[in-house]
């Protein structure tokens, strides 16, 4: 769902960013988030695709158009200008908790004191058909949207709502991680694996997912449900076209204590009641008191969380200030699993820029998130081996305008 699960990340639902409240806490993440589903909003009556062209003439200060060069106000400059709009901003965020994003708020107040932000965090398959219906009625609330539904990105920016917008670094963003135009662009890189108590494992010899099917881990076992949470679902996929659909069977037989949320398998294992944790963000940058899989040869996933303004935003500077500071480097720097979306930002020791993992699959999962169908699918495959879904959301029952 939403998620997820980094500036500071895709989740079962997941900013830059995503994590535990555990993982938040002794990685020292700043943000995270996201989220999903399908949405079938109505289509805007507007034939162009993008934003229409200011003339160079008219533009405002740091303004370049469609297509055009990055935002060239500095971070100081946009504050200000965002308090003379009217000093509030609304955010969309996909994830699993209400307090996900606490980090998030938290810096953003102390580098913006005066800015009232609200953020609010829900599944990405909930806040996205909540937008759509908000566009159906005229009721927009939320001025940035920052979702794991990649695939509504490119509907919206179809149906004119995104605003064409490239924020400071744009240029350094890796490709997959963003749209030639500025329609969206990722604010945070985040992967999706199993992670395990290192101590109860041992060091010595990391688990693969095939380790997952051994006898000796059943009823040791948490997991999101698949079928709730699109990234879940297709690390879940790949899974199944890797090893086979007997592997699946055979996990289905190990007493897994599924639970929605992508967030609940980390809960679980850094809590001490599972050893072992499917379907959740994490990070590889330790290995203390968990290890995050992302072994060689061994499949995980990775991808961008997209984030975009709204063209019918009422605080569309706030937004802007927004996105520049989720990409500037002290943020993309902090990311609590060592990814950046930039590429001129160099991962801790050990790791490799998240596109550079061909076991991540990150080119893969916009294509899987673009067919709908074949999601359903896999999604209803997965609820004969596991069983439906059960429980409420974990980010709790918003409405249609939370935020308002």
């Amino acid at each position: 769902m939403a998620r997820g699960h980094p500036m500071a990340l895709p989740c079962s639902n997941a900013g830059p960013l995503y994590g535990t409240p555990h993982q938040r806490g002794t990685l020292n993440m700043s943000t995270f988030s996201r989220r999903h589903v399908l949405a079938t909003g109505a289509a805007l009556g507007v034939g162009a695709l993008g934003a229409t062209t200011t003339p160079a003439a008219a533009a405002p200060a740091g303004f370049r158009g469609k297509g055009g060069r990055e935002e060239t106000r500095t971070l100081d400059e946009l504050y200000q200008a965002a308090l003379a709009e009217g000093g509030k901003l609304v955010v969309y965020a996909g994830g699993d908790t209400p307090t996900q994003q606490d980090g998030t708020k938290a810096a953003f107040k102390a580098r913006f004191p005066e800015i009232d932000l609200t953020l609010i965090v829900d599944y990405s398959k909930y806040h996205d058909v909540r937008v759509d219906n908000q566009f159906a009625t005229d009721t927009l609330v939320p001025d940035v949207v920052q979702f794991q539904t990649l695939q509504d990105f490119d509907r919206w920016k179809q149906q004119g709502r995104l605003l064409h917008y490239k924020p400071a670094g744009f240029a350094k963003v890796h490709d997959a991680f963003k749209d030639p135009q500025g329609a969206w662009v990722a604010t945070g890189a985040i992967a999706f694996s199993f992670l395990y108590d290192t101590a109860t494992v041992g060091a010595k010899t990391p688990l693969t997912p095939r380790d997952l099917v051994d006898p000796k881990w059943k009823g040791r076992i948490a997991s999101a449900y698949p079928h709730d949470d699109d990234a879940v679902l297709y690390l879940f996929t790949l899974y199944a076209r890797t090893y086979g659909w007997d592997w699946v069977a055979r996990f289905a037989a190990q007493d897994v204590q599924f639970a929605r949320g992508s967030n609940s398998p980390g809960d679980a294992v850094f809590g001490g009641q599972k050893t072992i944790g499917v379907g959740t963000a994490g990070s590889a940058v330790s290995s203390s008191p968990v290890t995050f899989a992302v072994g060689a040869g061994h499949p995980f996933m990775g991808w961008g969380q997209r984030t975009a303004i709204l063209k019918q935003a009422r605080n569309s500077t706030a937004a802007k200030l927004f996105l520049n500071w989720q990409l500037s480097k002290e943020m993309q720097n902090g990311s609590f699993n060592g990814w950046s979306v930039r590429t001129d930002i160099t991962p801790p020791s050990g790791l490799k820029p998240l596109w550079e993992y061909p076991n991540a699959h990150v080119d893969g999962f916009p294509r899987f998130m673009a067919d709908r169908a074949g999601i359903e699918r896999w999604k209803q495959t997965f609820a004969l081996y596991f069983g439906e879904v059960k429980g409420d959301p974990t980010p709790g029952w918003l409405g249609l305008h939370p935020g308002a």
